[in-house]
């Protein structure tokens, strides 16, 4: 690859990377992080950037270029709120400039509009999950699943699929963040995407062999995670838990936690390093795209406990680093918990080390570099143009 990477040391390719929203570090944004540091000449685009300082570092402290949305009322604390806006906002962003077109999807990104002499390569989190396969989850967690509020929130949901299905043809290739990805782009836009799995910070951690007497899970209280399940399933066990995040259902999660299960808050880095290394096993109940905290949780030497269905099968070798109850219920958790309590399996600290180690950011950084380097070159050869200088 050193004939692109020189082309991108000599900023020969004029690069635009969009991004939906940045107002975090989490899961994408390290995605992003990673794929500046491949294109750091690349220009940044969002919709919405409302970062502070200390968190600036990772998007190399770049101005950011937003839409309309950055100055719209209450944006700053409610810019989910204009969903509806968003496909007009992102189709506003002029990246008529620019050669080489990157974005990293979850909702909206991939809708920027592009010219045929622009490659326009995007890596997908996930299709809009709201707008398709978890509807009715997200409608019920918002209590709009009846009345006419409930009427209006579908019909946004359905010009969002229209308008989503139409921008997906906007896109030259998808890469996926899983297999599992893959198939919902195939099911959603009939386009094949190649797999490149997220950067994980593996480094962060390294596994105890001394295991304290407690369970952990780390997520967002938003209803696909399914935090009540896995609450429910501890208050029945009895077992302590510790339960970190934040979000929608914190209220809801809190009223219904018995003593044995500490709830905690959005902690820092380091807090949540300390917890994975200390707990028995690490418990993750929701259908999830790729699941980096499950990687994280192997890299720190805690045996999975999860949901059998989504990325996270990817990620976790059953009876090995982890078990998967196989329905999302309660019981089917309960099952697998108790399972894990009989002994019945071992699981060895190197070999959950080694698994997560699959999925650290130099893999990412080798094959996302590979995927542009063979579709801009093949672009080139297309449009009658010699290859990268």
């Amino acid at each position: 690859m050193d004939s692109f990477e020189s082309g991108i040391r000599s900023n020969s390719i004029k690069t635009a990377l969009i991004h939906e929203w940045l107002v975090t570090y989490a899961g994408s944004e390290r995605v992003v992080e990673q794929i500046l540091g491949l294109h750091p000449h690349a220009d940044l685009f969002s919709l919405v950037e409302f970062l502070p300082s200390h968190l600036r570092e990772f998007i190399q402290h770049k101005s950011v270029n937003t839409s309309f949305l950055q100055h719209l009322p209450f944006a700053q604390r409610h810019f989910r709120a204009y969903l509806p806006l968003m496909p007009l906002a992102i189709e506003q962003l002029d990246v008529s400039p620019y050669e080489l077109i990157l974005s990293s999807s979850h909702a909206v990104a991939k809708g920027v509009i592009t010219r045929p002499d622009q490659l326009h390569l995007c890596y997908v989190h996930t299709p809009m999950r709201y707008a398709w396969d978890l509807q009715q989850q997200y409608l019920q967690g918002a209590r709009l699943d009846r009345g006419v509020k409930s009427l209006l929130a579908q019909a946004i949901l359905h010009y969002l699929r229209l308008w989503d299905l139409a921008s997906a043809n906007r896109v030259d290739h998808f890469a996926a963040n899983s297999r599992y990805v893959a198939q919902r782009i195939w099911k959603t836009y009939r386009r094949s995407a190649q797999v490149i799995y997220p950067p994980v910070s593996v480094d962060r951690f390294y596994p105890k062999t001394q295991r304290e007497d407690f369970y952990f899970t780390l997520a967002r209280f938003v209803p696909y995670k399914r935090v009540d399940l896995i609450v429910e399933a501890f208050n029945r066990l009895g077992l302590p838990l510790v339960v970190m995040g934040d979000g929608a259902d914190w209220s809801r999660i809190a009223a219904i936690a018995q003593p044995n299960i500490h709830l905690m808050r959005h902690q820092s880095e380091e807090v949540v390093v300390n917890y994975m290394q200390r707990c028995k096993a690490f418990v993750y109940a929701a259908a999830e795209d790729f699941g980096i905290a499950a990687v994280e949780a192997q890299a720190a030497g805690a045996p999975v406990i999860a949901y059998g269905r989504g990325g996270i099968t990817e990620t976790v070798i059953s009876e090995k680093t982890g078990l998967f109850f196989p329905e999302q219920t309660v019981e089917s958790l309960m099952a697998s918990v108790r399972l894990f309590e009989s002994g019945a399996y071992s699981f060895s600290a190197d070999l959950l080390r080694q698994n997560a180690e699959k999925f650290a950011p130099e893999r990412f950084r080798d094959q996302f570099s590979g995927f542009v380097e063979t579709k801009w070159t093949k672009f080139q050869q297309r449009n009658g143009r010699h290859g990268i200088q």
